[in-house]
């Protein structure tokens, strides 16, 4: 297991500049063959004490006053690269544009929010699965937009068809477990699959990129493995997991995209056993793990101090989406 530090600074090449709404046309479904895997099981008790954290913040990661605020729109308070030129970042995510998608037809079809670089495009498709909060929520749309602003394409799938874990209902095992029951994981791996073939469509297909990249939290971290272990066609050339739950470690054998799995050790919800299992299994796999850090902290940050390695894990993402999809 590479400690959290040494992950970051083999992720972050030196040479990598600093950190930083229409409906959609239905597309042409191409081949992208993926293999089918099934969920693994794990209690759902473990998720009450991070439902509550989260519902207690009042704003979904933004309960702390001195804590970079993004809603409405980021805080890129250093540069990015714009066509060989360097720019404020300020000026990066003012153009980045926001589009409501409908990709499929019929019952078949997903709801998708796609960020989309303007300036500073570098033409790559990335995929971001969410947690059990949904393609709205505030926190999840502040990181998907940032990471727009480094250049990116960024696809976010409706993954509960419009009925995500709502951070006003109190939290009980019961009906935490009749909400999943809801969520056939045949539908959600369909649904994922939908929006995979849409980015090889609009951009592998097309020639306007080479590569696509994914990014799972929680709940879309545990499906981050899960796709990219049936995906036979390597539709994805990299991913990014930020402590994935009811991750299934036997699948490590399967995943052949280099993988960054981002976690905390006192997360319940992310053994970092399983991190290890999978770190070692999956091919190019590496871990980055943090001292104390619960569940969340990358994009719902709950202190100043988880604020800085959210941070610190954002630029080790950054690097490794990098050195993987451009370089």
């Amino acid at each position: 297991m590479v400690p959290a530090a040494a992950a970051v600074a083999a992720a972050s090449p030196a040479a990598l500049p600093r950190s930083t709404s229409p409906r959609g046309r239905r597309p042409r479904a191409r081949a992208c063959s993926f293999r089918c895997a099934g969920p693994s099981a794990r209690s759902s008790a473990l998720v009450s004490s991070y439902v509550s954290q989260v519902q207690k913040s009042g704003s979904a990661g933004h309960g702390h006053p001195r804590i970079r605020q993004l809603r409405g729109r980021p805080d890129c308070s250093r540069q990015a690269e714009v066509m060989g030129s360097t720019v404020d970042d300020d000026e990066a995510c003012e153009l980045v544009s926001g589009s409501d998608l409908v990709i499929g037809e019929g019952d078949d079809s997903v709801s998708a929010y796609l960020f989309k670089a303007v300036k500073n495009n570098n033409g790559t498709g990335i995929l971001l699965l969410s947690d059990i909060f949904g393609f709205q929520d505030s926190a999840t749309r502040d990181f998907a937009y940032r990471v727009a602003c480094n250049g990116y394409n960024v696809l976010v799938p409706d993954l509960f068809r419009g009925n995500p874990w709502k951070l006003n209902v109190p939290f009980d095992g019961d009906s935490f477990e009749r909400w999943r029951a809801g969520q056939a994981p045949g539908r959600v791996s369909g649904d994922i699959d939908a929006c995979t073939r849409w980015l090889v469509d609009e951009f592998k297909a097309a020639g306007v990129s080479k590569k696509l990249g994914v990014i799972g939290f929680c709940y879309g971290g545990g499906r981050l493995v899960e796709t990219l272990a049936r995906d036979a066609e390597s539709c994805f050339s990299a991913g990014v997991c930020f402590y994935g739950s009811r991750m299934d470690a036997s699948l490590g054998d399967r995943v052949a995209a280099p993988v960054l799995f981002v976690c905390g050790d006192g997360d319940p919800l992310c053994p970092v056993e399983t991190v290890r299992e999978l770190e070692g299994r999956a091919r190019g796999a590496r871990a980055a793990v943090y001292a104390g850090r619960g569940h969340g902290f990358a994009h719902r940050p709950q202190s100043v101090e988880e604020d800085g390695d959210a941070e610190d894990a954002f630029n080790a993402m950054r690097g490794w989406l990098h050195d993987h999809l451009l370089a």
